[in-house]
């Protein structure tokens, strides 16, 4: 029997992830910014039973450019803060996982720390994070505290461009870190009310993560007590090596991009010689493949809705993930082909909303259920359980055991 374990994620952004998907849209363009549109959204998901959605965010503009404004004002523009969206559906589900994504170039990790911590506590332990690198230009222009060199995407291979790409993300390692030490800066138990000597918390229990590096020094602890997953999920985004050993080092999902099933077995096999490289001890990254998926009911339907969508743009639509176009069983067996080369599972970017969240939700998934590939429902538990990924020790309890 095939393997059931097979994860499934919605990437939802926006009114869609194609650029003209606000112009054939269902719904009205200024429902994106309002909360009951993302609730929509989640509790669709959460219908399909889908492991997780996340939620995408930076600090500028949609832009088609690498860097800065393009001027545009026939693409969606404007996006509400990820992880408060994700705070305002926390209540609305039960089970689905919510990962927001933060940029940590510009944002403090202690206010990171705090409010992803919030996040799983409000939503019983579903919570996760996408850290994202700002490489651009102009989003270090809306905080004046740095200059950030344009990066030209066509030449990241020379000297200059490898040693700014390789700090920006070693600044992103030390951010996590920070992050994931103020998580456990609280042991599980540091609460005790005890009301006969009028203590709330044993200070004992609350640990400094005295952590100094070259961006950050931070003493600790949180304001917010240890989340209920111990540590919330932490996914990454890569497309090559540096991010690669990145995600081995730091995180618990990554999100690779594949073009074929051969392509997605060689990534697979890069991934798991960084997290060898790296000398990983936690459990093995469960690796998500991307793609951004266009769905009808028949294939002929699906070409003619990518082709309107291209010629309401103005141009072909590319992507960093590849696309598929085509029916949610022929999309099954994608799934299925791929699953088989490696990848635990995929996470899902519908070209344009609602329409191919619903089709995912509501005629994918029965597919793939068909095929032994999916769950029937949730099991319960955290987002951790819906992963399989075990509960963490926490580090300063350890070590004062010990």
């Amino acid at each position: 029997m095939p393997d059931k374990t097979l994860h499934l994620a919605a990437a939802l952004d926006g009114l869609g992830w194609h650029p003209a998907a606000w112009r054939l849209s269902r719904a009205d363009p200024g429902v994106a910014l309002t909360a009951r549109w993302w609730a929509a959204l989640a509790g669709e998901a959460e219908r399909g039973a889908l492991d997780a959605i996340t939620l995408e965010d930076s600090l500028d503009l949609q832009s088609t450019r690498p860097d800065g404004t393009d001027g545009r004002t026939d693409q969606l523009r404007g996006r509400l803060d990820a992880v408060q969206i994700a705070a305002r559906v926390a209540p609305l589900t039960r089970h689905i996982g919510l990962i927001p994504t933060t940029s940590v170039t510009h944002t403090e990790p202690f206010h990171l720390s705090t409010a992803v911590a919030t996040l799983d506590h409000v939503s019983g332990g579903r919570a996760g994070w996408r850290p994202r690198v700002s490489a651009r230009r102009s989003e270090a222009r809306h905080f004046g505290r740095r200059d950030i060199p344009p990066l030209d995407p066509n030449r990241l291979d020379e000297p200059d461009a490898v040693h700014r790409v390789g700090d920006l993300f070693a600044e992103a390692s030390d951010a996590v870190e920070v992050v994931r030490r103020l998580w456990d800066s609280w042991q599980d138990d540091a609460v005790i009310r005890d009301e006969p000597t009028g203590r709330f918390v044993d200070r004992d229990r609350l640990h400094y993560v005295d952590f100094t590096g070259r961006w950050f020094s931070v003493k600790g602890p949180s304001i917010v007590p240890r989340p209920p997953q111990g540590q919330p999920v932490v996914a990454a985004l890569a497309h090559s090596s540096v991010p690669y050993a990145f995600a081995a080092r730091h995180a618990d999902v990554v999100f690779v991009t594949p073009t074929d099933a051969g392509h997605a077995a060689s990534i697979v096999a890069e991934v798991r010689a960084s997290e060898d490289t790296v000398g990983r001890t936690d459990p093995p990254l469960r690796v998500l493949a991307d793609l951004v998926v266009l769905l009808d009911d028949t294939p002929s339907a699906a070409r003619r809705r990518r082709a309107h969508l291209d010629e309401l743009d103005g141009a072909e639509f590319t992507s960093d993930a590849a696309t598929f176009t085509g029916t949610p069983a022929q999309l099954a067996d994608l799934i299925a082909d791929w699953h088989r080369a490696g990848v635990d599972g995929f996470r899902l970017r519908p070209a344009a909303l609602p329409d191919d969240l619903g089709a995912i939700t509501r005629a994918l998934v029965p597919a793939l259920r068909d095929r032994g590939l999916f769950r029937a429902g949730y099991p319960g538990g955290t987002l951790r359980d819906l992963l399989g990924l075990p509960r963490p020790t926490n580090r300063y309890a350890t070590a004062a055991t010990a």
